[in-house]
Order: structure tokens, then sequence, then C-alpha cells
């Protein structure tokens, strides 16, 4: 449609007060744009609402992955509710998310953990990631080495661990994003195996 994200959040404020049934529905557009603007809806009242329409809003989000079916729809919105509604409840839902045959879901999964991570909470980051380094896309050897280099932010010494642990058999892409903020020569050391 052309629309700039920018655009897009502007009317985000205008509309803030859009029900869940009309969110679904926007949700459910062939539209990349109109996905997007119901997911950040979504972010928002999700920030504001109570348990109760938390709860409708995490139920509505899980039921529509078909619809979120894009790299920036899924690292718009995955932490902010997926992440935010699991932070103090079971996370199976991760779990199965992780194990999908749906990209996407397999995305939301690791990207959820961001939430966790700004708690400093990397135990499900670090689960998520070890199941997904034999993954075959790239926007998941991304996305993992995203959230790896944010535990390092926070711990550098608990990521790490994990890699030593993993490294070797990471995709390189993987590696390179989880040791981007990494001193060069250390990061030269992963690079050729060293470490």
């Amino acid at each position: 449609m052309g629309i700039s994200v920018p655009q897009i959040r502007k009317n985000v404020q205008l509309f803030k007060d859009v029900g869940s049934t009309e969110i679904s529905a926007l949700l459910q557009s062939e539209y990349h744009e109109v996905r997007l603007f119901a997911l950040l809806l979504m972010v928002n009242r999700f920030s504001k609402g109570d348990g109760v329409e938390c709860e409708t809003l995490y139920e509505l989000y899980i039921h529509s992955t078909k619809y979120i079916n894009n790299w920036d729809l899924v690292d718009t919105s995955a932490s902010s509710i997926v992440g935010a509604w699991l932070w103090d409840k079971e996370r199976q839902k991760l779990f199965e998310f992780v194990n999908s045959s749906s990209l996407w879901e397999r995305r939301i999964a690791i990207i959820s953990t961001a939430y966790f991570i700004k708690k400093n909470q990397f135990d499900d980051t670090f689960k998520i990631a070890a199941i997904l380094i034999q993954d075959k896309e790239d926007l998941i050897h991304k996305a993992v080495g995203w959230m790896l280099r944010e535990v390092g932010k926070r711990n550098r010494d608990a990521e790490e661990l994990f890699l030593k642990k993993h490294y070797k058999n990471m995709p390189r892409t993987m590696l390179r994003y989880a040791i981007e903020k990494f001193e060069p020569e250390h990061r030269k050391l992963y690079l050729k195996g060293k470490i």
C-alpha cells in the first residue's frame, strides 16, 4: 500500500480505542501495512490493559500467527505481547512454537524472550536458541544471534558460556550476530574456531 511505518504509528494513537473484534479483522488483511497496524494497536492496548484484556490480546495473537508472517511483524510485537504475557506464567507455548513447521512461529518463540532478557532472565533464550541452532532458515539464524547478543549486553559471561558450548555448531550468520559487539580480536577467535 506504500504507507510508511511512521504514518502507521501515528494512526495507532488516533485509533487506540479500536476493539478486539476490529483488530482481529485488521490482522487478517491481505495488506502487510494493515496487519502491522493491527499488531501495533495490540501492543499499545496490551501495554495499558488489565489482566482480562491482556489475556484476550495474547490469545488473539497466538491464534493469528498465520497472519503474523513477516520478520518486522514478529519483531514489533512478539516480546511486547507474548513475552510480556508469559513472564510470570508457564512458557510451554514458546516450546510448541519453537518446534513448529512455521518459520514465523519459530521466530516468535525466540523474539518473545527479549522481554525476559530485559528482566535479566536468560534460561529460556538459551533453551530455545539451542533448539534452533540447526534451523535451516537465515531469518532464524539472525533472530537467535540477535537475542544472544542482547543477553551479552546484560551478562557477557552468560552469553559466552552458551557460545563456548555451541558456537562451533552454529550457522555463521547466527554466530556473527551473537558476537557483533565483541572486541575485534576476540571476535576473530570465535570465527576461526579457536576459543
